[in-house]
């Protein structure tokens, strides 16, 4: 059979055949941990993340969209503060099996709802962004302005160029500054040289600082 009867991600694999195509739905998500289609899934904790959060070991960390949370269960393990939310039930499935002791930092949660249950000191960014349809950005920036306080950070691996269909879905990077200098200044941004094939040569570990007076 050719190709056309058997398409393939960007990561060369073949697409299972999925009856959900609405990336708002739970349901799309769902699906593709139950068919374990997870092409954004690196199955593993990157080095970024592993240096940042060492410099950090105290501060309380919020992962939004974390999906098998590996990062997680790398904190719970070294008892830094985490809570690690996905608005889908495989996932979440998929996550509290993979932390077994650890599986209660994990939640079924809407990010654009969810209060934590600390004051996040940093939110982790990795194919949270870039999993959302386009029209929810400018909410994805408004929620993190509104879940960190002046000082905090938002750190992570962001998915930079425009893609013509997702997700994931790249952003322009001037799109994704004028996204979020209006309540975050940027600190940090750095290369990163072991992403997986969907996301290889178009991610920077950036990082940025919540704008305002700290609290007294």
């Amino acid at each position: 059979m050719s190709d056309r009867n058997h398409p393939k991600d960007a990561s060369g694999a073949a697409v299972p055949t999925f009856s959900t195509r609405d990336p708002n739905s739970p349901d799309f998500w769902d699906e593709r941990f139950e068919q374990r289609f997870m092409p954004w899934d690196q199955a593993g904790v990157p080095a970024a993340f592993q240096a940042f959060a060492a410099e950090r070991p105290d501060a309380p960390v919020l992962i939004p969209g974390c999906g098998n949370a590996y990062e997680a269960l790398w904190l719970a393990r070294r008892n830094q503060p985490v809570r690690a939310i996905d608005f889908s039930a495989g996932a979440v499935a998929a996550a509290r099996v993979e932390l077994g002791e650890f599986a209660s930092v994990v939640e079924q949660a809407d990010f654009f709802t969810y209060a934590p249950p600390f004051a996040p000191q940093w939110v982790y960014e990795r194919a949270f962004l870039c999993a959302l349809p386009l029209d929810r950005r400018a909410a994805y920036a408004q929620r993190m302005a509104e879940i960190l306080q002046p000082g905090a950070l938002l750190a992570g691996y962001f998915f930079l160029g425009a893609t013509p269909k997702g997700p994931p879905f790249g952003i322009e990077r001037a799109e994704l500054d004028a996204l979020l200098t209006p309540h975050f200044e940027l600190l940090a941004d750095e290369p990163v040289s072991d992403s997986i094939a969907v996301f290889a040569g178009r991610e920077r570990w950036l990082t940025w600082r919540r704008l305002g007076a700290r609290p007294a």
